[in-house]
């Protein structure tokens, strides 16, 4: 099969031709969503080929129980996992008894289309029955981005050559299952199945976290473009409702259903609300039409583009890449509500569980900083602030003390839910991502208030963890940190990972520096934060101790950090010298190999210098660079985007853009093999940052905006526009020039190519 198979497109996703091979990898490439619920995209009628069902709904897990063969002190209970809610797009569709299942008629013809410029899906298909009977078939459907709780189908049968009866029956399917369950788990339970006139509606509960989520639909038909209501039966089983219809076509009769589904849940209504929201929702929807709220829908999506989008002139496989990203993000994430985050795989996808990882701190808040109002991002961080106690509780289950807080990797309600030693116990570093993250908050926006309100408590407590986590050595005569998983996960168990040391040293530093502001500027505030968390002098006296003190590894020789203790112990030879029969590595190798191999699976040294760039100068960056990229395999999604980085500010032009293509298209192409699972929807941010921070050269230290564009040889030209604290900056670059426009009224204070500008309001800048 071959796996890059989608046609490129500046504004759209097209596949063309079926192959039931493509069919699991073209369920997660044409996802949809909308923040609130998300689907990938499986076929409304029947298919018994592979495939993975799968509608999410944002927030709502089961704590499916974890699988190991012998416990651990501290060890998660279970793991999260993101719940297959009830199906709402399903459609059975017989001609003369006859069942539409595109993996047992002949497939004529078969286009799918994700119009990424208006957000929708359409599917247009030609089959042709044993009996000889053809049918043309269009689908069209979208998750409503104004009215989240809404998803709607176009879905027109055409009876090409034939005469007879049409048997349709729009359902909802309450009854599937994870494909993940650890246990072969049902984990809901149906608490209503009824009918209201042409209104269906399933109420169902999740297991053991008590979510209840009401599934509504409504079905509204036209025949030759005349609308009319057909008798329908009512079928009611264990987990589904179906409505069927009986219809009798003429050869050339064109016959459409629009269907109507309604989502509603208990995390936003009590649960006596929720059937009449569901119903407020379908009376609405279908008073207001299909092809208004396809209207609605596509104004909603211009606004997005607005901002978010990103022009590239010259390369359209390129092009097609970052629009697709960006797509996705906001499928997965728009901000409204801080109690939801960015999974890996958003709403494509069972794989990893759980609501968020440290992604979403490392990669994803720029994206939402400069494409959204500041809120977006803020609610980020008021989402693990909302969890600190949680973290603390997390870091008292191993053994920490004095309200320490320790984040988990994986989570959906602030608890740990992973469920691998060597990432659960060892890969701290994902603290110190916390604290990045607010610090590149309030260092874009100037919200300074973020700190003094919610951001300190979560600084103080992180600082905690990591003085206890440090243990001084008298042999090195340094603090150390024993016993971690860096960000290459091919490593477990080391000491002295550079990453996590430098981060935790900066986390202390960063603690101490905000105290004493507080201290001086906000001191009503800073007594409170004292009193609150009962803080020392002596405590904070440990932590500049620690701090300074902080051991990090480093070859004279070679003058770079290494990227743990005993790294060049290992037998150093580049990844290019690996048969591609081997690769990736981890499909082919066992552990125990990789473990002890120098292959990296993603930035690891050369993730602290991304973040602390500004504390780097050019040489340092290229030396490290030089010596880690060729031994990393970039296996990991989250990898060829800092790379991309990396090699743009030391001038490695075909680096930086060979870790573009690879970034962008990751999941278009299925680098890794895997897009069956899943998008990599986190990564996709780094695809974002690829571009603006890569070649467009945009960084943010110290306050100071600063660009410093270069582009691709393989491009005409690209374009990208960021809101900078309320003002709408737009960055133009060519193979000749480079323009900056201020889209806004207000004064903005910026640097390229390390010169000052101060570019007044409707007015821009050309080199």
């Amino acid at each position: 099969m071959n796996k890059a198979y989608i046609i490129p497109d500046e504004w759209a996703i097209i596949e063309e031709g079926f192959d039931p091979a493509r069919v699991p990898a073209s369920e997660s490439i044409f996802s949809i969503g909308n923040g609130y619920m998300g689907q990938r995209a499986n076929f409304e009628e029947d298919y018994s080929g592979k495939s993975l069902q799968g509608n999410y709904i944002g927030g709502i897990y089961y704590p499916d129980k974890t699988r190991v063969g012998w416990w651990k002190n501290g060890y998660p209970e279970y793991f999260a996992k993101v719940l297959n809610a009830p199906n709402w797009i399903g459609i059975h569709i017989k001609i003369e008894d006859e069942i539409l299942d595109l993996n047992r008629v002949d497939v004529l013809s078969f286009r799918q289309e994700l119009n990424m410029k208006e957000d929708w899906l359409k599917r247009s298909f030609r089959v042709k029955f044993n009996s000889g009977n053809i049918l043309d078939v269009e689908s069209q459907r979208f998750i409503s981005m104004k009215r989240k709780e809404l998803g709607v189908i176009k879905y027109r049968v055409k009876a090409e050559n034939f005469s007879g009866k049409i048997q349709i029956a729009p359902y909802i399917d309450a009854g599937i299952k994870n494909q993940d369950a650890n246990y072969d788990e049902f984990f809901w339970k149906i608490n209503d199945i009824e009918t209201e006139g042409d209104q269906a509606f399933i109420n169902s509960e999740t297991l053991k976290t008590g979510f209840k989520v009401c599934t509504a639909m409504q079905n509204v038909f036209t025949l030759n473009g005349i609308e009319f209501r057909p008798e329908k039966t009512i079928y009611k089983k264990e987990k589904s409702l179906d409505f069927q219809y009986n219809i009798n076509l003429s050869e050339g009769d064109e016959l459409i259903l629009y269907k109507y589904a309604a989502v509603t849940q208990s995390m936003n209504y009590d649960e006596k609300d929720l059937k009449p929201a569901a119903q407020k929702v379908l009376n609405e929807a279908v008073a207001t039409g299909y092809e208004s709220l396809l209207e609605e829908q596509k104004t909603a999506w211009q606004k997005i583009w607005e901002t978010a989008d990103i022009e590239i002139k010259g390369d359209i496989k390129a092009q097609q890449g970052i629009r697709f990203n960006i797509l996705q993000l906001n499928h997965t994430y728009t901000g409204e509500d801080a109690r939801l985050n960015i999974g890996p795989k958003g709403f494509t996808g069972e794989k990893y569980g759980g609501s968020t990882y440290w992604d979403t701190e490392a990669y994803c808040i720029p994206f939402y900083l400069s494409t959204k109002d500041k809120q977006v991002a803020k609610n980020l961080l008021v989402y693990r602030y909302n969890h600190l106690d949680k973290a603390i509780e997390n870091a008292e289950k191993l053994g920490f003390t004095n309200a320490a807080a320790l984040y988990p990797m994986v989570t959906m309600n602030g608890e740990e839910c992973h469920n691998e030693w060597e990432i659960t116990f060892e890969e701290i570093h994902r603290n110190g991502a916390m604290v990045y993250a607010i610090y590149n908050y309030v260092n874009y926006t100037g919200d300074y208030d973020y700190i003094v309100q919610k951001g300190m408590e979560v600084i103080i407590a992180i600082a905690r963890f990591w003085q206890q986590r440090a243990n001084f050595s008298s042999d090195k005569n340094k603090y150390v940190i024993l016993g971690v998983t860096g960000p290459n996960e091919y490593e477990n168990n080391v000491h002295n990972n550079f990453y996590t040391n430098y981060l935790a040293k900066w986390n202390l530093e960063y603690a101490l520096e905000n105290l004493e502001r507080l201290k001086q500027e906000f001191p009503v505030d800073y007594q409170r934060i004292i009193d609150k968390t009962n803080l020392t002098k002596k405590e904070t006296a440990q932590w500049q101790k620690v701090a300074s003190e902080m051991y990090l590894p480093y070859d004279d020789k070679r003058r770079i950090f290494l990227q743990q203790d005993g790294f060049l112990d290992k037998e150093i030879r580049p990844a290019s010298a690996l048969s591609p029969a081997e690769r990736p590595i981890n499909q082919h190798w066992s552990w125990d190999r990789i473990l002890r191999s120098c292959y990296i699976k993603q930035a690891d040294v050369l993730q602290g210098l991304y973040f602390f760039e500004n504390r780097f100068d050019k040489k340092d960056l290229t030396r490290h660079f030089d010596f880690y990229e060729p031994l990393t395999v970039h296996e990991s999604s989250l990898s060829p985007c800092v790379h991309s980085i990396l090699a743009s500010s030391i001038g490695k032009d075909d680096k930086a853009y060979e870790m573009y293509l690879r970034t962008a298209r990751l999941d278009l192409d299925d680098y890794n093999h895997e897009v069956d699972e899943g998008l990599h929807i986190t990564s996709m941010a780094g695809t974002w940052l690829s571009v603006v921070q890569g070649f467009g050269g945009m960084r943010n230290f110290d306050n100071k905006l600063i660009f410093n564009p270069k582009i691709p040889k393989q491009w005409q030209s690209y374009a990208f526009k960021i809101n900078y604290n309320g003002v709408i900056l737009k960055i133009y670059k060519s193979q000749t020039e480079t323009i900056i426009s201020n889209l806004s009224d207000e004064t903005v204070t910026f640097y390229l190519n390390d010169k000052e500008v101060r570019l007044n309001g409707h007015r821009n800048i050309q080199l």
